[in-house]
């Protein structure tokens, strides 16, 4: 397995930060990032989804959701009953695992079109579909009664947060331009790797300066934090072969399955789940699951699985 170029620069901002090494993006900048990589991956999935939907596509984004809706499920056991966190912790973690990383899917499609392996170009769909189910499923599990007011609140997170509005916006004006959207992709797609190398850049030494908290929270979210994504990409994988997608499609839903959320679900959980643990989730995902799939899961994933399609 090699190291892709866009995953040594998260490699780099860790060392960086170890060694505290004063490498700081500013915050604007950081945001901008974010921004970009949204909008990049929701157009060019909706210019693809113009050319691409059909009946089929309607019944595989039902399967999604209903993926993206177990996912947590299969997590809050383990976190609940083998990791014995509190009820309403266990359930904001699992959350995060059901929904995914935009920055993980990024590195996964730099991946694939750096080894020329194709995929479904509609695949931001499914992303778009994995950010919601999750978060609601999680709300259940933690049995939350919310009042009028915090309900309204925690449903306008859930569907009108940053992650996915622009996501989902992007990629209808994608879809409804169709081919004229082409002339922004010199701008959203040929600046795309060199985007996230940035992001990645930044997302190392964030990730890296929470390490300390490991050792507060203990080994259980450390190991949680690698199995978890090893039973989503399976399941992924699984889910794909269902499906009937192709190689690079079954290494992106395996990607996704694996992935965690440090965004979008740690907005709304904050919001509907006050009382809980945040520290806990984002440590879990951002310290140790995203660093795992960006250096080992996805070139992980797509060796094994282009072996097995061979």
């Amino acid at each position: 397995m090699q190291l892709d170029i866009v995953a040594a620069f998260f490699l780099f901002g860790a060392v960086a930060q170890l060694l505290k090494a004063p490498i700081k993006m500013p915050s604007g900048l950081y945001q901008s990032l974010t921004l970009f990589l949204l909008i990049a991956i929701g157009l060019k999935g909706g210019i693809a989804l113009a050319d691409h939907a059909t009946i089929a596509l309607l019944w595989q984004s039902g399967a999604i959701i209903l993926f993206g809706a177990a996912l947590p499920l299969l997590a809050f056991p383990v976190l609940r009953y083998i990791g014995g966190l509190a009820r309403i912790d266990a359930a904001s973690i699992a959350a995060h695992y059901g929904s995914v990383s935009i920055a993980t899917y990024a590195v996964a499609i730099t991946l694939l079109e750096t080894s020329q392996i194709p995929y479904e170009p509609y695949f931001p769909l499914f992303v778009a579909l994995l950010e919601i189910p999750a978060i609601a499923v999680g709300l259940w599990l933690a049995n939350s009664h919310l009042s009028g007011a915090s309900r309204r609140q925690a449903l306008r997170e859930i569907f009108l947060n940053q992650g996915v509005l622009l996501l989902v916006g992007s990629l209808l004006i994608g879809f409804w331009a169709g081919p004229r959207a082409e002339k922004l992709m010199p701008f959203f797609g040929t600046l795309f790797h060199g985007v996230l190398a940035l992001f990645l850049l930044e997302m190392g030494r964030v990730a890296a300066g929470r390490l300390g908290a490991l050792k507060q929270y203990g080994s259980f979210i450390a190991s949680f934090g690698v199995m978890m994504p090893l039973l989503g990409a399976s399941a992924g994988a699984l889910l794909a072969g269902f499906l009937g997608l192709s190689t690079g499609g079954m290494i992106l839903l395996a990607t996704l399955g694996a992935s965690a959320s440090y965004i979008a679900v740690p907005a709304a959980m904050a919001v509907a789940l006050p009382q809980a643990n945040q520290s806990l989730s984002i440590t879990a995902s951002l310290s140790v699951t995203f660093p795992f799939n960006v250096l080992v899961g996805i070139p992980l994933y797509s060796a094994l699985i282009s072996y097995w399609r061979a």
